[in-house]
């Protein structure tokens, strides 16, 4: 199985993606970002802890290296460290090698502008259209050169902690206590580097960046039990869970009980509109707690199609002083347009030190739904296609958004159905007061679609 598309290539290792498709997918993708970018003529190298990550990285390393392009290999690392980096180190693109919350069998190619953001829809759309052409292999004396480098971390570290709404000295004060769970992924190392540098006494589970993950990758509530466990044992103020990539953050409170990685986006926009006001951008299937939090806060909020891309492009057009989805992603544009878990940390962190109350009594204070999230296997996208089809014809007469698969608004809840970018699965998102009219608002869709 191989899935192209906005997001990069991603696939089952061994089948459908191999080393020998990685490879000549990443030299299609240097030619074409050569000819697309005003950076140096080098790109940025790295990859999450999958067992397969080191195999395909050299893949990747190889295919740049011989069509003439210098390659800067940071190997470990965050998603939004590599990103940042190629901006940091004028890149004119990057690629980091990350199935992001996919199990381990699945890896993937992310890839890079040089302005250190995703493939906008246009420009993915682009690539993808000369994907398959002929690649123009260098002669051996015009091979590019390979650098590893080791300063991608810490470049990154300091870039957050730069950032306006963080005062570093004041949660170093707090001396506080956190439970962190990276899922073994690549996010282990840098995170603990990071809660280090505020002072911060980390109790950690399953941070050992060995690849083996051993919960469900992403990092969503019910498969944050080993977290929260740990959180009471340890007396912790908080627990934070990521992804295998580090780019979200999920919560769970000083009580041992998980919160849910729908909330880090709206304590997040509480923490930042606390002190700055400004628009707030949120993609269609993110909880409706953040519009309740931007209206109260007298600025405009938005909603964008689902992916982090079309997120960032309405953030760009809105000016937007917060952003992100409600899978645990927090988008700050002071430090980088990209959801970046180090940023989400930072930003609870500040405003735990500032409110000086508990996790729990913060985040209770906070506008609260109830949200189910399924997914339907498909066959493929056509079956994907007539679900929704059908389920378009039934609700005519609804406020539906069609931007991005179907949403159906009503005044307090909604439902959005949509096929999954980066798998071949029918998501349906429902949220509403009581866990009962969420329910009946899921259940509904899958009746509509199977009549």
């Amino acid at each position: 199985m191989l899935i192209k598309s906005v997001s990069g290539i991603r696939g089952i290792v061994g089948n459908g993606l191999n080393p020998e498709i990685i490879l000549k997918f990443a030299a299609k993708f240097g030619e074409f970002i050569s000819h697309n970018s005003t950076g140096e003529k080098k790109i940025i190298v790295g990859r999450d802890s999958r067992i397969s990550g080191t195999a395909l990285k050299n893949a990747v390393i190889s295919g740049l290296l011989g069509i003439g392009i210098d390659v800067i290999d940071i190997d470990l690392t965050p998603t939004p460290t590599l990103l940042y980096n190629v901006k940091k180190l004028k890149a004119m693109g990057g690629i980091v090698i990350t199935a992001s919350h996919n199990t381990d069998e699945w890896n993937a190619l992310k890839l890079v502008n040089h302005l250190g953001e995703f493939l906008s829809k246009d420009e993915s759309e682009k690539f993808l259209s000369m994907e398959k052409d002929d690649i123009s292999w260098s002669s051996a004396k015009n091979y590019g050169e390979l650098e590893t480098y080791k300063e991608a971390v810490r470049n990154h570290i300091r870039g957050v902690l730069s950032i306006s709404r963080i005062d570093a000295e004041l949660i170093k004060k707090k001396k506080f206590k956190i439970a962190l769970d990276c899922v073994n992924g690549g996010a282990s190392l840098a995170f603990q580097e990071f809660l280090n540098a505020l002072n911060v006494e980390i109790f950690s589970i399953f941070c050992d960046a060995s690849g083996e993950f051993k919960r469900i990758p992403e990092p969503r509530a019910e498969n944050l039990e080993s977290l929260a466990k740990k959180v009471k044992e340890s007396g912790a103020d908080a627990g934070f869970a990521t992804d295998p990539d580090g780019d979200r953050i999920s919560l769970v409170s000083e009580e041992g009980i998980p919160i849910g990685e729908e909330y880090t986006i709206a304590l997040a926009t509480k923490a930042v509109l606390s002190k700055k006001k400004g628009p707030v951008v949120v993609n269609l299937s993110t909880t409706k707690s953040v519009e309740d939090i931007a209206k109260r806060a007298g600025v405009p909020f938005y909603r964008s199609p689902v992916g982090e891309a079309n997120v960032v492009k309405v953030m760009k057009e809105k000016n937007a002083v917060i952003g992100g989805e409600g899978n645990g992603g927090v988008i700050n544009p002071e430090i980088q347009y990209t959801r970046d878990g180090m940023v989400a940390m930072a930003l609870i962190l500040q405003y735990l030190a500032e409110e000086k109350k508990p996790l729990s009594d913060i985040v209770n204070g906070l506008p609260r739904y109830k949200m189910i999230k399924e997914a339907v296997k498909m066959k493929g996208i056509n079956e994907g296609k007539k679900l929704l089809e059908k389920i378009k014809n039934t609700n005519k007469e609804k406020n539906m958004d069609l931007r991005d698969g179907i949403r159906l608004i009503e005044s307090d809840c909604w439902v959005h159905v949509r096929m999954s970018g980066t798998e071949p699965i029918l998501r349906i998102i429902a949220e509403a007061p009581t866990i009962k009219k969420a329910r009946a608002l899921v259940d509904r869709i899958k009746n509509q679609g199977a009549k």
